[in-house]
């Protein structure tokens, strides 16, 4: 039973991903029952037929009501109501009539039952593409909540394996089998209040191996899951060696990693090759021990029936028999792929849990129940007995900071210093661990992130753009005109190798920018941040990647991005920030000096002389 709740809670809620049910649901369940109640006239219509051919019409014809039966919900009336039309037909048309009756509505009802079938579909098909959508949907709207820390401790292809190969097996295995799930069952039953209302006996000596057959397929079942479980995580990985190659493709040739590199993907393809040929080994197993269970049954059943029809201590007569054979032998139809979809099912349900593990991680950056909008800056940010650790180490402490509106503060010093890291407490990447970030005496955590980032503007290191048009990615989110776009680029530099390009403003830039330059791309970036006008500005290392000609270009263009803004600038390079009101210098998440550019350099052995002291005998050498 505990095996049974996990199972059935993830496929329960992935079918919540269908909702409304009420749009779906019981047209569904109207057109599934007309169906099976068709296609079960279709098997009780060989009684008749086999009555007519054995030429026992007469003594049925007389067992006929003489009056059309009123109308009831029950197998009694459907029966009685056939037989007189039948009983009728026998008497004006003789047994050739009567044959040719049982054909014409055989065929009606085929065509009636293959009809609903088709409209049931129909309808499983809508619901089958609301539910891939809006389960998609629910995970991307998840991984673009979630806080920076989050992807740090994720491969990003198995983040990629659960929006593609996840999403595509919960398609293939969960909602396909839907109509397995729903039907099967329904038909199953169906058979059942037949073969019941026919022959008591008969039915409940062939329910003897059900238990039996049951337990052997929740074993494969179980199988199935731990071996499903160990494939998906093998092919999200597999994914993440995939992705790595692809963006290291230059440092792979250069080492001349190439065979390192394809076998690290050679193992973990066989391991996934491996793995998803014993679930296809194990799942294969089901459906062929289901049919030898459910013809042992009918054999069993075909012998203890057919000794008592020929001892003659049976209800049914010989054409009944045959009948009622025919028709449970139907029963291994639906039971056959019920057994299929639930082996079937196994692989999409570890693939629906990955799924929905990501959707029920709650963002530990978010908003508060009572958050209020950050009023647009007016005085001076502050960092107030600040604190902040990755888990268990510390990364800064006690840092006490404030930066008045309009001024440009510094952070410098060694790596690992926590700058970077400070950085992204401003918008609220992360949240402190300890002490306050207040902008105008709000504390950030009560304010809501959207107003809190949307005073912000952000230049990094690495430049990110999308593979989109030049003029797209200065536009970005923006509601800008082309003369605004045009403008934002001139003031960043950019607006003349833009013009330089085959289609300007409207050239394809390639994945992440990979048609341009470093520095052409960060010159985007700073043409984005321009456009959006923000009050505070956060530049984290913009020039350090950069050569000389590109840097001072991009220099330019920072100084002017800065111009009447509030600027938080963390620099490798000391030189690019002589000129700020205000330095920190950062070490081991402390701040250990502060002043500007010549009262840190008058201070003898001073951090930030040192490190100054280092970069000028770098440069003359």
């Amino acid at each position: 039973m505990r095996y049974l709740c996990g199972p059935m809670k993830t496929y329960l809620r992935i079918l919540q991903f269908a909702r409304p049910f009420t749009s779906f649901l019981p047209q569904y369940v109207v057109c599934t029952v007309l169906a099976i109640f068709f296609g079960l006239a279709n098997f009780t219509l060989i009684i008749p037929l086999l009555n007519v051919l054995f030429n026992t019409t007469e003594q049925h014809t007389s067992e006929a009501p003489a009056v059309l039966p009123s109308f009831s919900l029950s197998t009694a009336y459907i029966k009685d109501t056939f037989n007189y039309f039948f009983s009728q037909i026998i008497e004006s048309h003789g047994r050739v009539g009567a044959l040719t009756f049982v054909c014409l509505v055989v065929v009606v009802s085929v065509l009636m039952s293959n009809v609903f079938r088709y409209l049931s579909l129909r309808i499983l098909a809508r619901v089958r593409a609301r539910v891939i959508r809006t389960l998609r949907e629910a995970l991307y709207v998840r991984i673009t909540q979630l806080q920076l820390g989050y992807f740090s401790g994720e491969r990003k292809g198995d983040l990629m394996s659960r929006f593609t190969n996840d999403v595509q097996e919960v398609e293939t295995s969960v909602v396909n089998t839907m109509t397995a799930v729903i039907r099967e069952p329904l038909s199953i039953i169906a058979f059942f209040v037949l073969l019941f209302s026919m022959s008591v006996k008969l039915t409940l000596f062939t329910l003897i191996l059900l238990p039996i057959s049951g337990g052997v397929i929740s074993t494969v079942s179980k199988r199935l899951r731990r071996q499903a479980q160990q494939s998906q995580s093998t092919l999200g990985t597999m994914l993440s060696v995939i992705d790595e190659t692809l963006g290291g493709i230059r440092v792979i040739k250069a080492f001349n990693a190439q065979p390192y590199i394809q076998e690290k993907f050679r193992a973990q393809n066989e391991q996934y090759a491996r793995t998803a040929q014993n679930i296809d080994n194990t799942r294969d197993l089901a459906s062929p021990f289901s049919e030898f269970a459910g013809v042992t049954v009918v054999a069993g059943l075909l012998y203890f029936g057919g000794t008592l029809v020929l001892g003659g201590q049976s209800e049914l007569e010989a054409a009944d028999f045959i009948g009622y054979i025919i028709l449970f032998s139907q029963i291994l139809v639906p039971a056959k792929a019920l057994s299929s979809a639930f082996s079937n099912i196994q692989r999409g349900l570890v693939a629906g849990e990955r799924i929905l593990s990501i959707i029920d991680t709650e963002p530990t950056v978010r908003d508060q129940p009572d958050a209020r909008v950050l009023p647009p800056f007016r005085e001076q940010i502050e960092l107030r007995n600040l604190q902040f650790a990755y888990g268990d180490q510390p990364v800064l402490q006690d840092i006490n900071l404030i930066i008045p509106k309009g001024r440009t503060v510094a952070l410098v010093g060694p790596s690992g210093g926590g700058k970077s890291t400070l950085a992204d407490l401003l918008p609220r990447f992360y949240d402190p661990t300890g002490g306050q970030i207040l902008i105008d005496g709000h504390d950030l955590r009560d304010c809501t992130i959207h107003s809190v980032r949307d005073q912000m503007g952000i230049v990094t290191q690495e430049s990110i753009l999308f593979n989109d048009t030049i003029f797209n990615n200065i536009r970005f989110n923006t509601e800008a005109t082309e003369a605004q776009v045009i403008e934002a680029a001139k003031i960043a530099n950019a607006h003349d190798f833009i013009t330089a390009t085959a289609d300007g403003y409207q050239t394809l830039i390639g994945d992440r920018g990979s048609r341009l330059s470093g520095g052409q791309r960060q010159r985007l970036s700073i043409a984005r941040a321009i456009l959006r006008n923000p009050p505070i500005l956060i530049l984290d290392e913009a020039t350090s990647a950069l050569d000389t000609e590109s840097e001072k270009l991009v220099q330019e263009a920072l100084t002017r991005l800065m111009q009447s803004r509030t600027s938080l600038v963390i620099a490798h390079r000391l030189s690019t920030v002589q000129h700020a009101d205000e330095i920190v210098v950062l070490q081991h998440g402390r701040i250990v000096e502060r002043g500007t550019h010549e009262e840190l350099l008058r201070r003898s052995g001073g951090l930030y002389q040192r490190l100054n002291q280092l970069q000028t005998n770098a440069a003359l050498v």
